[in-house]
């Protein structure tokens, strides 16, 4: 069970630096640090926007729309966090306490 969680704890690890680096790079986009007509940069913009639209699309029916601004990256941050900080290792002193090693 232990290890269940390690590696759920390491793949939210990952997808909060996938999500990071998408957020980092849509900027560096938005004020032409870089282009899209990089073939090895849009390759990059398009892996990491398959990979975060499922996470995003749920969230994004639910809250409201305001406008340019797009808050879901940071609503599924939040989520990782709690998941990561709050949940997993509560699972975890639990499932110990219980005295199953």
């Amino acid at each position: 069970m232990i290890t269940i969680l390690q590696i759920l704890q390491l793949i939210l690890d990952i997808v909060w630096w996938i999500i990071v680096v998408q957020a980092v790079m849509s900027w560096l986009i938005a004020f032409n640090v870089i282009n899209t007509y990089n073939d090895t940069v849009r390759a990059i913009w398009v892996a990491l926007q398959r990979m975060t639209e499922p996470l995003y699309r749920p969230i994004r029916r639910i809250m409201p729309d305001f406008g340019a601004l797009d808050l879901s990256p940071l609503v599924v941050l939040l989520v990782i966090g709690i998941l990561s900080r709050i949940v997993i290792p509560n699972i975890a002193s639990w499932y110990l306490s219980q005295g199953a090693l």
